[in-house]
C-alpha cells in the first residue's frame, strides 16, 4: 500500500473516531441537567423558606395585635403578644431566636389600652439562607430581613366589663 493511501486511511479512521457521538448524548444531558437543575432546586428551596418566614411574621404580627388589644392590662397584653408570636412562628417552622417584637400605641403612647386607641405591632426577623454554613458570614450576613406590622383598634367598649 502506498504511503499516501496509508495517510489517507489513518486520517479517515481518526476523523470517523472523533465524529462518532454514540454514548455522549447521555453524558451531555446529565452534565447540562445537573448544571441547570441544582441551582433551580436551590432557588425553589430558598424562595419557599423566605415565603414561609414572610407568612409567619405577618401572622405573628396580626395575632399579637389581636391578643394585645383584648388583654385586661398592658403587662398581660405584652405577655400574650409574646406567646402569640412564638406560636405563630412555630406554626410555620420559623425559630424565634432573632425576632424583635415592638408595640406602639396612639393617640396616647403612654396608655395603650384606651378606648378607640390604636395598637401597632411590628415583628422583625432575619431568615438565614438554606444550606449556607455560619462560617461564611464574614462581612455580609447571609440572611434575608423580613418585617411585618399589624394595627388593631381597641374596642370602644373596653373597660366596661
Amino acid at each position: 500500500m502506498p504511503r499516501s493511501n496509508r495517510c489517507a486511511e489513518l486520517r479517515r479512521r481518526v476523523a470517523t473516531r472523533f465524529a462518532d457521538d454514540s454514548g455522549s448524548a447521555s453524558l451531555e444531558f446529565i452534565t447540562a441537567g445537573m448544571l441547570l437543575l441544582i441551582p433551580l432546586v436551590y432557588l425553589i428551596v430558598t424562595l419557599a423558606t423566605i415565603q414561609a418566614a414572610a407568612l409567619a411574621t405577618e401572622g405573628a404580627a396580626r395575632h399579637a395585635a389581636r391578643v394585645f388589644v383584648q388583654a385586661p392590662t398592658v403587662a398581660a397584653g405584652s405577655e400574650a403578644a409574646g406567646r402569640a408570636l412564638e406560636l405563630a412562628l412555630a406554626d410555620h417552622g420559623v425559630t424565634a431566636e432573632e425576632v424583635e417584637l415592638s408595640i406602639s400605641c396612639r393617640p396616647n403612647p403612654t396608655a395603650c389600652l384606651t378606648r378607640r386607641g390604636w395598637v401597632t405591632v411590628e415583628v422583625n426577623t432575619r431568615v438565614p439562607l438554606p444550606l449556607v454554613p455560619d462560617a461564611l458570614e464574614l462581612r455580609t450576613p447571609l440572611a434575608v430581613p423580613i418585617d411585618a406590622s399589624a394595627t388593631q383598634q381597641v374596642s370602644r367598649f373596653w373597660g366596661a366589663r
